[in-house]
C-alpha cells in the first residue's frame, strides 16, 4: 500500500515521537548518564566515519573557504543579535524581562556543532566545510557571547567561574580527534565507509535522535511544563520559529545572491541559524545568578527543541531529492524548494 502524501517521513515521525517519550518517560540518573555516553559514543563515531570518508583535498578545499566560514559567523554573532534588539518594542510589552533577556541570550550563542554537521550530512551539504565552520563558531563562541552578551543585555550578574579552556578541550576531545582519527585510519578503511553510506546516515540520524531525546529530558525534569504557562510556551516557539525563518530564509537569500553553489548554501543555512545548548547552559551558569539562569535558558531550550525539528525535516527532504541525482549534479543548482 502506498504510503500516504500528507504523512510525514519515517524520520520525522520518530522526532516527534522522541519529544513525546522524553515528556513522560525523561532519562533520569544513572540513565541519563547512560544515555548520554551513548550520545557521545554515537557523536565520536559519527566524526570518526566523516574524517575516514573526508579526502584531504576537500578538507583543505572546505577550511580555506573564507567567504562562507564568514557569512556563517556574521549570521551567528551579528544579525541574530541584532535581530533580537530589533524586534524588542514587540517582545517586551508580551514576555517578562527574564524570558526576553533569555531570548537576547540566545541571540549571541555560538552554532551547534553535532546537529550542524549531521544535518547538513543528511541533506548532501559540505560536511568538510560545516565542520570546519561550526568547531570554530563554538571555539569563538566562548570568547564572543560574554563579550556580546554583556553588552546587549547590560546586567550586573556577569561573573567569572567555569574555565574557557576545559570547555575547548572537551570540543577537541570529543569532536576533533574521532575526526582526526578518521582521517588517519582512512587509507586502510575510506573505501569501506564509502560503499557503506547507509551507515553513516545511520550514524547522523541516531545522534540527532539522542541529542534531542536528552536535551528535551533534561528539559522537562527541570519543569519545563510547570515553571510557565502553556500559552507562554507557545508564544515562546512562535517566537523562536520567528527567527529560525529569518536566519534560513536571509543566510539562503545572501549565499544566492553570492553565487554559492548549493552544497554551500545548505551548509550555510544550517550551521548559520543555530544556537547550542550545549554551549549556552554553562555560559548561562556563569554570566547570570542561580536565580535568573533557569528562566533565562528556557528560551534557549525551546529553540534547541525548534531548530532541531524543523531543521531535520528540511534535511530529510533535501536529502531524499538530491539522492536520484547525486552523482552528476552541478554545484549551482538552486536550492529545492518545499511543495
Amino acid at each position: 500500500m502506498a504510503r500516504p502524501k500528507f504523512l510525514p517521513d519515517n524520520f520525522t515521525l520518530l522526532l516527534v515521537a522522541t519529544v513525546v517519550i522524553a515528556s513522560f518517560l525523561p532519562c533520569r540518573g544513572e540513565v541519563a548518564v547512560g544515555v548520554q555516553w551513548v550520545t557521545n559514543v554515537a557523536i565520536g563515531l559519527l566524526f570518526f566515519l566523516h574524517g575516514a570518508k573526508l579526502s584531504r583535498e576537500a578538507l583543505f578545499a572546505a577550511v580555506t573557504h573564507w567567504r562562507l566560514h564568514s557569512l556563517i559567523l556574521l549570521s551567528t554573532f551579528v544579525m541574530f543579535p541584532l535581530l533580537g534588539l530589533a524586534l524588542r518594542p514587540l517582545l517586551e510589552p508580551v514576555l517578562t524581562p527574564a524570558l526576553y533577556a533569555g531570548i537576547l541570550f540566545t541571540c549571541t550563542l555560538p552554532s551547534t556543532v553535532q546537529s550542524s554537521i549531521a544535518l547538513t550530512s543528511l541533506a548532501k551539504g559540505n560536511v568538510p566545510a560545516a565542520i570546519c565552520s561550526a568547531s570554530a563558531s563554538t571555539m569563538l563562541g566562548i570568547f564572543i557571547t560574554p563579550f556580546v552578551a554583556g553588552l546587549i543585555l547590560s546586567t550586573g550578574n556577569m561573573m567569572a567561574g567555569s574555565s574557557p579552556l576545559k570547555m575547548l578541550g572537551d570540543i577537541m576531545m570529543q569532536l576533533l580527534l574521532p575526526f582526526v582519527a578518521g582521517q588517519i585510519a582512512r587509507r586502510w578503511i575510506g573505501g569501506w565507509v564509502a560503499r557503506h553510506r547507509t551507515l553513516l546516515r545511520f550514524v547522523d540520524q541516531g545522534s540527532i535522535i539522542l541529542v534531542v531525546y536528552g536535551a528535551f529530558s533534561e528539559a522537562v525534569i527541570e519543569g519545563i511544563w510547570q515553571r510557565v504557562s502553556v500559552t507562554t510556551i507557545i508564544l515562546l516557539i512562535v517566537v523562536n520559529l520567528v527567527f529560525l525563518g529569518i536566519a534560513l530564509v536571509a543566510v539562503n537569500l545572501v549565499t544566492r545572491k553570492l553565487g554559492f553553489s548549493r552544497a554551500d548554501r545548505i551548509t550555510a543555512m544550517f550551521c548559520g541559524s543555530k544556537k547550542s545548548l550545549a554551549s549556552g547552559v554553562p555560559i548561562a551558569r556563569v554570566l547570570f545568578s542561580p536565580q535568573a539562569a533557569g528562566m533565562i535558558v528556557l528560551p534557549l531550550m525551546l529553540f534547541h527543541q525548534v531548530q532541531l525539528m524543523v531543521c531535520s525535516v528540511l534535511a530529510q527532504r533535501w536529502g531524499e531529492r538530491d539522492m536520484s541525482q547525486e552523482a552528476g549534479e552541478p554545484s549551482g543548482e538552486p536550492m529545492p524548494h518545499r511543495h
